[in-house]
């Protein structure tokens, strides 16, 4: 950023956050905001209550007690956040990300730690870990909310949960129910996702699967390799029958007699129904070693129910890394059966983007610098770095911080290229309507021309590639606010 930008910050901070007065009944707790969030958005090294305090010249007591004692409505803070995303950011194409992360912690008093999975460091470890739930629209992407995932042990020690100011009402909850409150307090307050995206995490969960589809809400969700279903569902049988007539009749509905079985999708992806039909090498974004090509089959899928019933049906996207064919994702999705394949690519890899706003809270404003023992103050934590970043992330867009991709082909950054192209594709093959047709093919080949083979050509020389991998350069827009 320019000199005269960064002077125009100060006046612009004081501006944004005085759309959050109302939060505040005394005006002594609302001076306590800009104190902590410009020592979020300063160069400080730790951002804590301590250096935050030190560096401001205040007591650091009256940050800690501004966090988790004085009375203010972080609520409806929360809650202003949603109206100015959706009031300023949302847009054709507007995609909530679901997603976790993990903060590896000391001790045992820190709000649900304990010895779990933690993705940070990729293993099990002593952590805490918060569900979000992030928004994306065109070259803008930020968090709109998070919450605590409380472990059953803590949940079953009530007095293990008064200490840290745990709610009474809070309970155990399964990350993707968390998920599904993240979602429905997002559009009870206006906001409004086309597309919902998620890791196989949630979506190996039919119950949030589910949830969503009551919800009408449309995804294209990650899925495990081990998710059963049908490429051609058998015939359900719903005429109750009785052998000689007599007896208690077999259950209904229930699968026709010699119905083949449901496969896993990894099983279906070399199975008789896809082993003929060609991949289709699509180029889905430029990385910072060139472009971002995966090989993907698409096909109409039946989904397991818990009653052993086909359900459905569903999009199954089956993408494959070119530089490593090892590494394979499947996708389901519950969007109409004409939904175009690069619609459905577009949104499965966007995925990105909330591990961006992960790295950047990290990095930047010090989400996972979180020191205290009380829910309180971590909740307010949460949802004043939320606010930090969106201030970040609109200051970014006013002053042009984004990046587009190079020729319009999807980049880091910018809405001059969404779509995938396709770069290398068989002749068309007779399918059912939404597989593989020919109107996928003959979009993306007018759009842009595109490399026939990835730019990492060496197989042998490449690096593993995945989300992490294609992501774009933190976001880098810091200016001692507190000065």
């Amino acid at each position: 950023m320019e000199v005269e930008q960064l002077r125009r910050l100060k006046p612009e901070l004081a501006k944004f956050l005085g759309l959050f007065d109302d939060c505040f009944a005394r005006k002594d707790t609302r001076a306590h905001l800009p104190v902590y969030i410009a020592g979020q958005l300063s160069e400080l090294p730790r951002k804590s209550v301590e250096p935050i305090a030190v560096e401001a010249g205040v007591a650091p007591r009256t940050l800690q007690e501004f966090l988790s004692q004085l009375k203010w409505d972080e609520d409806l803070m929360r809650d202003r956040l949603h109206g100015l995303v959706a009031a300023d950011h949302a847009g054709p194409e507007t995609i909530g990300l679901i997603d976790e992360t993990s903060y590896v912690k000391k001790g045992d008093k820190t709000p649900g730690v304990k010895r779990q999975w933690c993705g940070v460091v990729g293993k099990t470890e002593n952590c805490m870990v918060t569900v979000h739930l992030g928004h994306a629209c065109g070259d803008f992407h930020c968090l709109l909310d998070g919450e605590l995932f409380l472990p059953e042990d803590w949940a079953k020690d009530p007095d293990r949960c008064r200490e840290a100011g745990i709610p009474e009402g809070m309970t155990y909850r399964p990350k993707w129910r968390i998920a599904l409150e993240l979602h429905d307090r997002a559009t009870a307050n206006g906001l409004h996702f086309d597309w919902l995206v998620f890791d196989e995490g949630y979506g190996s969960k039919p119950d949030f699967l589910l949830g969503l589809a009551a919800r009408h809400q449309r995804f294209v969700g990650e899925v495990p390799v081990n998710t059963m279903g049908w490429i051609e569902p058998p015939r359900v049988v719903t005429r109750p029958f009785r052998r000689g007539g007599r007896g208690r009749g077999r259950k209904v509905p229930r699968l026709a007699s010699g119905s083949r079985p449901a496969r896993r999708v990894d099983e279906l992806a070399e199975g008789r129904e896809l082993r003929g039909r060609p991949w289709q090498r699509w180029r889905i974004k430029d990385g910072d070693k060139g472009p971002i090509v995966w090989e993907v089959k698409h096909c109409t899928f039946h989904p397991r129910g818990e009653d052993g019933l086909p359900g459905g049906p569903m999009h199954l996207v089956i993408a494959r890394n070119v530089l490593d064919p090892a590494e394979v994702k499947y996708f389901v999705s519950n969007a109409p059966a004409g939904t175009p394949l690069k619609t459905l690519l577009r949104v499965a890899f966007s995925r990105w983007r909330v591990e961006r706003c992960f790295e950047d809270h990290k990095g930047e404003v010090g989400l996972d610098h979180y020191e205290g023992r009380r829910y309180l103050g971590l909740k307010r934590h949460l949802i004043i770095s939320a606010v930090s970043y969106l201030f970040l992330a609109r200051m970014r867009q006013r002053f042009g911080g984004g990046k587009s991709g190079a020729d319009g082909v999807p980049g880091a950054y910018g809405a001059g290229g969404v779509d995938p192209v396709l770069v290398a594709g068989p002749a068309a093959v007779e399918g059912p309507a939404g597989e593989d047709g020919g109107e996928d093919r003959a979009d993306a080949v007018a759009e842009r021309p595109g490399p026939r083979v990835p730019h990492q050509a060496d197989t042998r020389a490449a690096p593993r590639v995945g989300h992490q991998a294609h992501r774009p350069p933190p976001m880098r827009q810091r200016a001692n606010l507190a000065l």
